[in-house]
């Protein structure tokens, strides 16, 4: 596929600035062609524009009408073949395997969503019927649903170049509530993303959606992204990456004089503790299973294992010394781009200089800064160690964790009560474990988004019940997930319509329920007709 560096404004192409920057294959140490044009101010508000007028037509097309373009995406995406495919690796530095998985997940949760918006009851319809002899006043008749917010923002994640970027849960869940989407791409991978924004493009002209449902720009400096969360015709945003980054775009989006939503996916501990059960019985395959999640894409998961909490003794001594050896075999590998490869090596250089920490395990092998490589490390403390240093609460992002080395339950439920936000929280255990450790388990139910039992963070489930949030750092909004079907909650608000005409309600509020769609008709799940 031939790439052009220009902006795609609904069904058009745009270079009006002659500011360009280019993508890096960082393994091979070069710039890839072509040069990709910053969008300009008119630019960014031709595409808010055409998302604008395309919301009112896009949220009136019927559930059928969404889920075939959905559908029509994912056809697209599989019609590109192996150029989406290898583009992601040249520009990320991802195996092509790794980038064929993320394709499967793109094709999994776009056909999921086309499901559930066929099925309809996403959309919570709530009927509450009036009852007009009631006394002292009459009863009306109240009805509501959710509906969607208007044209939405996007921001990829850099270590999702297919998954969490263009194609991702955060454009797809849009799309599904019935919200225009504008994307602005992820500047390390932006052949990837013009590649994948021509499928959806190409998608939308089949489908017979309205002109401008969708957008991609392109924007090397903040100022793009500060322009499209601060433009009064943007309702809402989504973001995944950094801390800094997502707190810097918050912020922007709450300055304006009429604030929106701000969804962001940010820094992530994702602590894991052992318990003595477990670490008696399986230490070897803990360990195992631990140092392939850590190591898995170089590290480069916001699900990263960064902190092992175990009770001192012979199997945590075991378990120290099996995941140091794993931790030694890693080969060190490129990283997805310098700026992330930069950011690793000035954490690690800092936590090597710490005199809290002890290193017990490196990768044996020399990573290249020329190719952006990171090699492994493991570090060691102790409760007090951790206590300490809060730098150790913060994600560094990359294949580096640390163990805590704790001489009692209560040295847990310390380290835990310190613990900020996180997307999960993983304990290996018995169920004996869980009974005797429960008072943890409660603290961790307040502090994180998904609790694990016996397995590993990294890799999430595509379905209906995933919860991919997480309290603050973790995200700006704990009640929302970022991954799974309830991510449409995200663009919708609740609309109330009270003694409204049947005739003239959404078909989900009508009294013969056209669709057939649960709702909650009296304070019951039902799909039955009001009578």
């Amino acid at each position: 596929m031939t790439l052009t560096g220009h902006q795609l404004l609904g069904s058009r192409e745009s270079a009006a600035s002659s500011d360009t920057f280019v993508a890096r294959n960082l393994a091979a140490g070069e710039d890839l062609s072509p040069a990709f044009h910053e969008a300009t101010e008119a630019e960014i508000d031709e595409a808010v524009k055409l998302a604008n007028d395309a919301f009112p037509v896009f949220r009136g097309l019927c559930p059928e009408a969404r889920a075939e373009f959905l559908e029509a995406i994912a056809e697209e995406v599989l019609a590109l073949g192996d150029d989406l495919l290898e583009r992601a690796s040249a520009e990320t530095a991802h195996p092509l395997p790794r980038c064929a998985a993320e394709r499967d997940r793109v094709l999994t949760h776009t056909r999921q969503f086309a499901a559930w918006i066929r099925e309809g009851s996403w959309v919570d319809a709530r009927i509450d019927t009036g009852n007009p002899e009631r006394q002292p006043l009459p009863k009306p008749d109240v009805r509501s649903l959710l509906e969607p917010v208007g044209p939405v923002v996007v921001f990829g994640a850099s270590n999702f170049p297919i998954a969490i970027s263009v194609l991702g849960t955060d454009t797809i869940s849009a799309f599904a509530a019935g919200c225009p989407v504008v994307v602005k791409a992820h500047p390390a991978h932006p052949g990837t993303c013009e590649i994948a924004a021509r499928a959806i493009q190409r998608a939308a002209a089949r489908s017979g959606v309205p002109d401008g449902v969708f957008s991609l720009v392109h924007g090397l400096s903040h100022e793009t992204g500060t322009r499209l969360v601060q433009h009064p015709g943007i309702a809402a945003a989504a973001f995944t990456g950094s801390l800094a980054g997502g707190r810097a775009l918050f912020n922007a989006a709450n300055s304006r004089p009429c604030p929106i939503p701000f969804y962001a996916e940010m820094g992530s501990i994702n602590p894991v503790f052992l318990l003595p059960g477990a670490l008696k019985a399986r230490a070897e395959a803990i360990a195992q299973g631990f140092v392939g999640a850590l190591t898995a894409g170089v590290g480069q998961f916001c699900t990263n294992p960064g902190l092992v909490l175990g009770l001192e003794g012979e199997e945590w001594a075991q378990f120290r010394s099996i995941a140091a050896e794993k931790v030694a075999a890693f080969k060190p590998a490129t990283m997805l781009h310098g700026g992330i490869h930069g950011a690793y090596s000035k954490g690690v250089a800092e936590r090597l200089q710490r005199s809290g920490l002890e290193l017990v395990g490196q990768s044996a092998s020399a990573a290249s800064p020329e190719r952006g490589e990171a090699a492994a490390y493991l570090f060691s403390t102790s409760r007090e160690g951790l206590l300490a240093d809060p730098t150790l609460f913060d994600e560094l992002f990359g294949p580096v964790s640390t163990l805590v080395s704790c001489r009692s339950p209560g040295d847990f439920l310390e380290a835990a009560e310190k613990l900020e936000g996180s997307l999960s929280a993983t304990i290996h255990g018995t169920e004996e474990d869980l009974s005797n450790h429960r008072e943890l388990i409660e603290l961790l139910r307040r502090k994180v988004g998904r609790l694990i039992f016996n397995g590993y963070p990294v890799g999430l489930e595509i379905c209906h019940s995933i919860h991919h949030g997480g309290p603050y750092p973790a995200t700006t909004h704990p009640h929302f997930t970022s991954i799974g079907t309830r991510a449409m909650h995200r663009f919708v608000r609740p609309v109330c319509y009270q003694d409204w005409p049947d005739s003239l309600l959404p078909s989900e509020l009508q009294n013969s329920n056209p669709r057939g769609v649960f709702r909650l008709l009296n304070g019951q799940h039902s799909r039955e007709e009001v009578g």
